[in-house]
């Protein structure tokens, strides 16, 4: 049976502990509220979710798919959350289908999202690899941003977070993810030169620091 687009989602109700969904348009200002935790934040620091034409759930990492977005806290329990509580049926106030493995659909978008921009800060000549070249571009003032593989050993990832400890530290992508970018096995210490790539790459992997290291916004 085909979805009806008009349909409520008579199921979700008012649960107890729910915030309430109401009519935040997208034009509502620079900040958006989770529709699990009730909290409000910026956009950026927000996951976005639309409903296709044909009645799917899908994240919209930038943010510029048509349709009412779907706004949540980036954790992985609050994605699972908003499945198992169907609040992306009440908060799109129609029926919607949504994959049961979302989570690990958005873990992976992101992963990619990170990888994609680091491989981009390369072939542009703005990110390096190894510890000796990172050292290299941060006492040359050239490193805006470090990135220390998350499983890494403990003193390899201070050793990196030592060299500037002024830097923001990206820890959230394993050696083997970050070692497709240098067409190595592994990588462990990387960095990113100033720029555009280097500001979206700290939003990014704030994103996929909730589904791999937690967070502080809790569900009601």
């Amino acid at each position: 049976m085909g979805l009806n687009p008009q349909a409520p989602n008579s199921g979700d109700g008012d649960e107890a502990g729910v915030p309430d969904i109401g009519d935040e348009g997208e034009d509502s200002g620079p900040e958006r509220r989770c529709v699990v935790t009730g909290a409000h934040r910026p956009k950026a620091e927000l996951l976005r979710f639309a409903v296709s034409p044909e009645g799917e759930v899908v994240p919209d990492l930038g943010q510029g798919l048509p349709g009412r977005g779907i706004w949540l806290s980036p954790r992985r329990d609050v994605v699972n959350t908003a499945v198992a509580k169907k609040l992306f049926a009440r908060a799109a106030r129609r029926q919607v289908s949504v994959s049961g493995d979302l989570a690990d659909r958005v873990e992976a978008l992101l992963v990619r999202r990170c990888l994609d921009d680091i491989g981009l800060a390369r072939r542009a000549g703005q990110a390096v690899m190894g510890f000796e070249k990172v050292c290299a571009e941060v006492r040359a003032g050239r490193a805006a941003l470090l990135i220390a593989a998350r499983d890494a050993a403990r003193d390899g990832r201070d050793k990196v977070r030592g060299l500037a400890p002024a830097l923001p530290v990206i820890e959230v992508l394993d050696g083997t993810e970050l070692g497709t970018v240098f067409g190595r096995d592994q990588a462990v210490h990387a960095c990113v030169s100033p720029g555009k790539l280097a500001r979206r790459l700290i939003e990014i992997s704030g994103l996929l620091a909730g589904f791999r290291q937690g967070g502080s916004d809790r569900p009601a």
